[in-house]
């Protein structure tokens, strides 16, 4: 595992904290090229009210924007966890390069609801996982009290 997927993935897991504490399910994802995170987003779903404002979603539109231009080819996406097959979906369209993400989703991720990536998306899976399944594990835990 590159120190460099370690100090990004831990960015994502920042975003993620933002989320846990402001009552949202803690995914964060931050999109980097030429080593530079362009983008850095966590979900908005409960306070924009909107079910597509997982945190994928809102790093692509930050990102395509900071490129000017919906292609994002040359960047890696960091994800605290494995995208469900809307993100997936989205990425696909996006054409990135590289997805990283932490923990899986063995009941919603992509892969689990046949979801699939651009061909020449490259994807590593793993990356600071336990990290990333305790937070959502503390979050629902939480909400069950």
């Amino acid at each position: 595992m590159l120190m460099t997927d370690i100090y990004f993935m831990q960015q994502a897991l920042a975003e993620a904290w933002l989320a846990f504490e402001e009552g949202e399910i803690p995914v964060g994802a931050v999109v980097v090229t030429g080593g530079q995170i362009i983008a850095r987003a966590h979900n908005l779903t409960e306070r924009l009210t909107d079910v597509t404002a997982h945190a994928e979603m809102q790093a692509i539109t930050m990102a395509a924007e900071y490129l000017g231009g919906k292609y994002l080819q040359p960047c890696t996406m960091y994800i605290t966890l494995e995208p469900c097959a809307m993100c997936a979906g989205a990425l696909y369209w996006s054409q990135i390069g590289r997805v990283v993400y932490a923990a899986e989703d063995v009941h919603r991720g992509y892969r689990a609801m046949g979801g699939k990536l651009h061909p020449k998306t490259e994807v590593t899976s793993g990356v600071l996982a336990t990290e990333a399944a305790t937070l959502i594990q503390q979050f629902f835990a939480s909400k069950r009290k």
